[in-house]
């Protein structure tokens, strides 16, 4: 019987975890041993022709899709492509000295490879959560240091894959880039670890202390909290990877962003005494303990800080919304 994964735990002493060969035994991860054109054929059977977006990058960028030299564009370029033709021209260029970088990112599992959980998937329990299933595939492609907002399960299913890991109170040594554009969506680190410039970013080296460097052979897991900085590296010819996101919190909550760009417009710029005074408020009605503001509150004076509901939420939004648009 397949023992289940209790994700719960698994982020509970919010670090990375891996687990060596838990998926060694799928069927991708025994066509990936077999071979590049074995694994990609494999896909192929589940490809129904559904366009995906491809990333292209000239090999001048060395497979790490950044920005460009002026910083106000990416060094790559995205577009909608065949899956099955996209696989053809990574087989096509393996281990070519002047290959391009080619990579399809964070693709949806069963809307483009429908059956393919079928035969490959974890048995996991997401604590009632819906976790997005995604592929990711390329050849010697880099990730730019970036976070994710949800908790990730990383499967390591053909090729190697090294993983450099910082916990998130390591922000202002990793030197983040403009919140957009961005490569992936996400903001990203300006340093690149494989070759870090220390006379322009100096407090990289305090991250690097802080650093967890992992390298997964095909069937290993890596699973890692929400929030923690990650440099991805594909260091094969060809490599898949399947990852499962996942949140602990009500699929009704909002994005946190949305209160870092509020914040941005509402509290950055203030003289730096009434920032304090104002940390003082979130502490106590944002991050303290969520009991302490409505302990001596009857219960129908509690309004908006109640625990959140779906339909308080909606409220709550709509609120906001009036408020911004005024």
């Amino acid at each position: 019987m397949t023992a289940v994964l209790d994700c719960t735990a698994l982020i509970a002493e919010q670090r990375p975890v891996v687990l060596r060969g838990l998926v060694r035994d799928w069927p991708i991860v025994r066509a990936g041993l077999a071979g590049p054109s074995a694994a990609a054929a494999y896909l192929k059977t589940f490809y129904r022709g559904a366009a995906v977006v491809g990333y292209s990058g000239a090999p001048e960028i060395g497979g790490r899709f950044f920005y460009d030299p002026s910083g106000t564009a990416m060094n790559f370029t995205a577009t909608r492509v065949a899956l099955d033709a996209y696989l053809d021209r990574m087989l096509a260029t393996l281990d070519a000295p002047d290959a391009p970088a080619l990579y399809v990112g964070s693709t949806d599992l069963d809307t483009y490879l429908p059956g393919f959980r079928a035969e490959n998937d974890l048995a996991a329990d997401f604590a009632g959560a819906a976790p997005l299933a995604s592929i990711w595939i390329g050849n010697r492609t880099t990730a730019a240091t970036h976070f994710d907002m949800s908790n990730n399960i990383a499967c390591c299913v053909v090729g190697r894959r090294r993983f450099t890991l910082f916990p998130p109170d390591q922000i202002a040594n990793l030197y983040p880039g403009p919140l957009e554009p961005t490569p992936g969506g996400q903001v990203v680190s300006m340093v690149d670890p494989r070759a870090p410039d220390f006379a322009r970013y100096p407090r990289f080296a305090e991250a690097l202390a802080h650093a967890q460097v992992v390298d997964l052979e095909p069937g290993d897991v890596l699973v890692y909290p929400a929030l923690w900085w990650h440099n991805v590296e594909a260091l094969d010819g060809f490599n898949v990877l399947i990852n499962y996101w996942w949140n602990m919190a009500p699929r009704f909550m909002d994005s946190p962003m949305n209160a870092v760009l509020h914040g941005l417009l509402s509290l950055r710029d203030r003289p730096d005494s009434e920032k304090q005074a104002w940390r003082e408020l979130f502490d106590y009605y944002v991050f303290g303990p969520s009991e302490r503001p409505i302990a001596h509150l009857p219960e129908p004076m509690r309004g908006a800080l109640a625990p959140l509901t779906d339909l308080s939420a909606r409220r709550l939004r709509a609120q906001l919304l009036q408020r911004l648009n005024r």
